[in-house]
């Protein structure tokens, strides 16, 4: 895998680049946490964010909230703060694993799968979300066309659908499109 390394400790940074590349992994990057997180992820492209820092900063954890919303990665926090706010603001920030008090070199690749798969279920559970919402609002659309339909035309519902769907079949769209264009048209219209 690939992956950067965000640190508030100089120090530490060559201990996790030795460890991550004796298993394997390619290290694309360290950056500093008071350094752009975002920039640093969209020039590297890590598959994987390591990050260790001795107590999170709100900034450090906002910073790690915007890169999971512009451009999300699996994040793995090594630290030392285990209290329970921390880790809660960490988890919204959308931390895939958190880890207190230390990182042993046995344990790193098993937390980087871990954290990858985490993710991945996450990714996977935030798109259905989004193709539900967006079916749901499709047939809000398509319900609110058929029901104009309904009341200016006199149709059944299933001729008014019929009617809905012959048109964007004839004008090569979705039907949701034909809908939003007969709901703007009778906008226009009053």
């Amino acid at each position: 895998m690939r992956v950067l390394i965000v640190f508030d400790r100089h120090e530490r940074v060559s201990f996790l680049q030795e460890i991550l590349q004796d298993d394997g992994h390619i290290v694309t990057g360290d950056v500093s946490v008071d350094e752009d997180l975002l920039r640093a992820i969209v020039l590297q492209q890590p598959d994987v964010v390591m990050v260790d820092l001795q107590n999170p900063s709100r900034r450090a954890l906002e910073s790690i909230g915007k890169v999971n919303r512009e451009v999300p990665r699996p994040i793995v926090m090594f630290t030392a703060d285990g209290s329970k706010h921390s880790i809660s603001v960490a988890v919204e920030a959308g931390i895939s694993a958190y880890i207190v008090d230390g990182l042993y070199e046995r344990q790193l690749n098993p937390l980087l799968e871990i954290a990858v798969a985490r993710f991945r279920k996450m990714q996977g559970l935030q798109d259905e979300l989004q193709k539900t919402r967006q079916s749901l609002n499709d047939r809000k659309v398509i319900d609110r066309a058929k029901g104009m339909l309904m009341n200016k035309r006199g149709m059944s519902e299933g001729k008014a659908y019929k009617a809905l769907r012959d048109m964007a079949m004839g004008q090569n769209q979705r039907i949701v499109d034909v809908a939003n264009s007969l709901i703007a048209s009778a906008k226009l219209l009053g």
